[in-house]
């Protein structure tokens, strides 16, 4: 059966929410709020400018997503895209459905001259993941990642 990869719309917001609820579970075992997520997706889906979602749909069906957002590099003068929340649906997995919606991503990106490069984080037990990344052309860096999260007085909407 086909794939087809689309820009997520509004429509896609229930199967967004469900497909982020999931990759919180199978990755790190929490339980994201449901409404704190449900309006998280629906502001990316409304201001272009925090981001956006693509979706891969097989059969009428999306199997899978990605969300991109940006990081601006003063050093570089130009924009990172960041890959966030992927998933693929079990049931689509080992199908191409990652790798063709990389590769949207990547000409889109390449398109777009302010666009400088591509990053994503991963868990790092997650070997399958890190030789897919790489397969696809992608690069460990020396960079770790920590961070502050909640802030002071905030609470961390997650369970």
């Amino acid at each position: 059966m086909t794939l087809t990869i689309r820009r997520a719309t509004a429509a896609d917001e229930a199967v967004l929410v469900t497909f982020n609820t999931a990759i919180a579970w199978e990755t790190e075992h929490k339980r994201l709020d449901p409404a704190v997520l449900a309006a998280g997706v629906r502001a990316v889906l409304a201001d272009s400018a925090r981001g956006f979602y693509t979706v891969a749909e097989r059969g009428g069906e999306v199997v899978g997503q990605i969300m991109v957002t940006f990081e601006w590099s003063d050093w570089r003068n130009g924009w990172f895209w960041w890959i966030q929340s992927v998933y693929v649906r079990e049931d689509a997995r080992r199908g191409g459905v990652f790798r063709a919606l990389y590769r949207e991503i990547e000409q889109q990106a390449v398109a777009d001259p302010t666009v400088i490069g591509i990053r994503l984080y991963f868990e790092r037990e997650n070997t399958r993941a890190q030789a897919t990344y790489r397969a696809l052309g992608m690069s460990d860096t020396e960079y770790g990642m920590m961070e502050v999260y909640p802030l002071t007085g905030r609470d961390a909407h997650i369970g």
